[in-house]
């Protein structure tokens, strides 16, 4: 068969016979072996016509009309199917493992580890919780699709992955702003730590992360579910996003562009200003300590957090708060691997990792399995 020709409608009525064609578009499919099948692309939009070339251009041929039927989204994922892509493909699911792992494993250190029951641990272990069912709700999904070439999604499964990954985003989001508080405390008032972060603030304000961020993530994914959207349900993504989905609809979503424009200011400059501005408080501060030493773990911590900060608020905003004209489809893509896949492998090896207490805690985890 040859490459699949795409004819305007006019070129095609001599074809339509007896038959209703409704489809916008249609592929014509010139047969060489009249008992070949007439293969049906992936399209569900598109009428279908099979002709054997050595009979001309009579119609004998079979018309096949495939339509999409159902209300299912389609997610034609980031991947292609070609050998660098694979490559590429076999990189994100290694660190989407690496991440799952590693932030487990922090998890169950400071969950067994008691001299890590300790506010700033306990935010960690929030931390990597959030990073933890994030990289779970969307790469399995995105290897199952380009792994089976099954890339179908039910509106309710797409509103549960909104919802999850708002939720998620926009409780690390706030999550990520009482860590800077925290470690403005730690190093600006050391010896008021316990009184400014006690163990009520510190539970006060994980459940505030996660209240504000499931508010969000159930206001934006109801109301995005709620446009009507055209025939076309392909999403041009790897996973359900509401500025992608909101695409799709048929209806007039400037209202809700403008609200969803306020969240982003309110969940994300809000707490990343608040993080700036912590940090350059614990900047001016180790300033002026006199031990050359302090001085240059204290700047190789603030700088290893703020590249961090950078990574995931910044691919945040740039997705959420990008004026509609300036958006594209591969470079949104690309952008949202960031704050999904990249930086909850980047946030157990920034935050915790490199903390010598985590690793003695490490070490003696280890020790006990080793004795067990």
């Amino acid at each position: 068969m040859s490459q699949p020709l795409i004819l305007q409608k006019a070129k095609v009525d001599q074809f339509r016979e007896d038959r209703e064609l409704t489809s916008k578009k249609y592929v014509i499919c010139i047969i060489k072996d009249w008992n070949a099948n007439c293969h049906i692309a992936s399209s569900y939009h598109s009428g279908f016509f099979c002709f054997n070339e050595n009979l001309g251009v009579s119609y004998p041929a079979e018309i096949t009309e495939k339509r999409n039927t159902t209300s299912d989204f389609i997610l034609l994922g980031i991947f292609k199917h070609t050998r660098s892509h694979l490559f590429l493909f076999m990189m994100v699911l290694t660190m989407a493992i690496a991440s799952l792992m590693a932030n487990a494993l922090m998890l169950l250190l400071i969950l067994l580890d008691p001299r890590l029951h300790r506010p700033m641990y306990f935010l960690l272990s929030q931390l990597s919780l959030m990073d933890l069912m994030l990289v779970s709700s969307i790469v399995p999904k995105m290897a199952a699709d380009y792994l089976t070439w099954n890339k179908s999604i039910s509106p309710a499964d797409c509103g549960l992955q909104i919802f999850v990954s708002l939720t998620l985003g926009g409780a690390e989001s706030f999550l990520l702003a009482a860590m800077s508080y925290d470690r403005y405390v730690a190093v600006c008032h050391p010896l008021r730590y316990p009184v400014l972060l006690n163990w009520r603030l510190c539970i006060q304000m994980t459940l505030g992360s996660w209240f504000l961020g499931a508010a969000d993530g159930l206001m934006q994914a109801a109301t995005t579910l709620s446009f009507p959207f055209c025939s076309a349900h392909e999403i041009d993504h790897f996973f359900c996003e509401a500025p992608m989905l909101v695409r799709l609809a048929c209806a007039d979503t400037s209202v809700f562009e403008n609200a969803m424009y306020v969240c982003c200011v309110l969940m994300l400059l809000m707490p990343f200003s608040f993080i700036l501005t912590s940090y350059s408080l614990i900047l001016s501060a180790i300033l002026h300590l006199r031990s050359q030493e302090a001085l240059r773990k204290a700047f190789a911590t603030c700088s290893s957090h703020l590249a961090v900060v950078a990574l995931f608020y910044g691919p945040a905003i740039f997705i959420y708060m990008r004026p509609k004209s300036y958006r594209s489809a591969n470079h949104d893509k690309v952008v949202s691997a960031f704050y999904t896949i990249f930086t909850p492998v980047l946030n157990p090896l920034i935050y915790s990792w490199r903390n010598s207490e985590v690793r003695e805690a490490l070490k003696r985890w280890l020790g006990k399995c080793a004795d067990f």
